[in-house]
């Protein structure tokens, strides 16, 4: 079995360095700064979605998006942890004979460097994300891709997050999903985006990926 995974809120809490990087940003462009709880729904989707709906408008996008990038890679995209039972669900799905495969919404110019700092690099297969320039920044699209490149049959495929476009990009692909709730979307969030299962802690994860899809018997 495939299994595409999420980054931030599935398998690293990156709230820290993220809202730190969005401020930063804010405050360059010489934004209001809300408190970091005011800005946590913006963990997850990508920026150039997400920025025009702070900022009210869409020409400051590109300029957010630099200064955030700019205070990200300084530091800022170390600042999170791998959320605890995180190590241990994926040697259990690797046990369980599984290919993992990184799908996530941050480009993977940054994913790939922070998997290899919190020691998760070398469980992946294959590591994918948006281009910097904004390239399948869609989950739909990012799917696709994945699907694509490595020739992946749906039926043996499914996609693990924690925010409705993750079952959303899932579904429109064919693909079974699975919501975890211990990320940044919620249980009732997920339920609506059809997901076939929701995982309540990282534990429950090998056993809810196993019954998802069949094997891929070749």
């Amino acid at each position: 079995m495939q299994v595409l995974l999420d980054l931030d809120g599935t398998l690293i809490d990156p709230r820290i360095g993220v809202i730190a990087s969005i401020q930063y940003a804010l405050e360059r462009l010489g934004h209001p700064v809300p408190p970091a709880v005011e800005l946590v729904w913006m963990i997850g989707p990508p920026l150039r979605v997400s920025f025009p709906k702070l900022l009210g408008r869409f020409d400051l996008t590109e300029a957010a998006v630099a200064h955030y990038r700019e205070h990200y890679l300084a530091g800022g995209m170390y600042q999170a942890r791998v959320y605890a039972g995180i190590p241990e669900a994926l040697e259990a799905l690797a046990r369980g004979g599984c290919r993992l495969i990184l799908a996530t919404s941050k480009p993977h110019h940054y994913a790939r460097p922070i998997l290899e700092h919190f020691a998760l690099a070398d469980r992946f297969a294959a590591i994918h994300g948006p281009e910097l320039d904004g390239r399948r920044d869609a989950k739909t699209e990012l799917i696709a891709h994945i699907l694509a490149t490595h020739r992946l049959a749906a039926r043996a495929t499914v996609m693990v997050g924690d925010r409705d476009f993750d079952v959303l990009g899932a579904r429109n692909n064919g693909i079974a999903s699975i919501g975890v709730a211990w990320g940044y979307g919620s249980v009732a969030e997920l339920k609506a985006a059809g997901a076939g299962a929701i995982c309540q802690a990282p534990c429950e994860l090998a056993g809810a990926v196993l019954a998802a899809a069949p094997r891929d018997r070749g």
